[in-house]
């Protein structure tokens, strides 16, 4: 594994995780569905294989939402203080976790490489200049570089 680690938990410090690597790809979506789930403009993901998320402290557990796809999504919160720490999108099976980057330790280390779902961009949101942004989700195999693209394809194939 190549890159740094990264570690992160909840609010309460009850469940505390790490992340090895750098992720697949960091998203910042500007979907309603993140809007409500977490009361604010958007939420930050970095994608990881499930296998590279690893506990170190306590245990998360899965919730099961609705999410934009119409698929669902499991999000894995501290069973304490209820913190969601990761999710999995596409009918909630757990090969790539989307560890949302508030929880990291340092979460300025993973800058968005996309921000998805901008139609419901909140109209004072401003994107950097020159951020990739697209209305909805993309085609992955057109936007991420072939080394992660092979990652994901690998994660998803087990």
């Amino acid at each position: 594994m190549t890159g740094n680690t990264h570690e992160g938990g909840c609010a309460c410090g009850e469940v505390r995780y790490r992340v090895e690597g750098d992720p697949m790809f960091v998203h910042c979506c500007h979907c309603t569905s993140c809007q409500t789930e977490t009361g604010s403009a958007f939420v930050i993901n970095a994608l990881y294989e499930s296998g590279r998320v690893v506990p170190t402290k306590g245990e998360a557990e899965p919730v099961l939402t609705p999410s934009e796809s119409g698929k669902g999504q499991q999000i894995w919160r501290c069973p304490s203080c209820r913190v969601a720490l990761w999710s999995n999108y596409g009918g909630a099976v757990d090969k790539i976790r989307f560890v949302r980057v508030g929880t990291l330790d340092d979460p300025g280390s993973l800058p968005p490489d996309i921000h998805i779902y901008t139609r419901s961009k909140l109209p004072w949101v401003r994107l950097p200049d020159g951020a990739l942004a697209v209305e909805a989700y993309y085609n992955s195999a057109e936007v991420w570089p072939a080394e992660k693209l092979k990652r994901r394809n690998a994660a998803l194939s087990q």
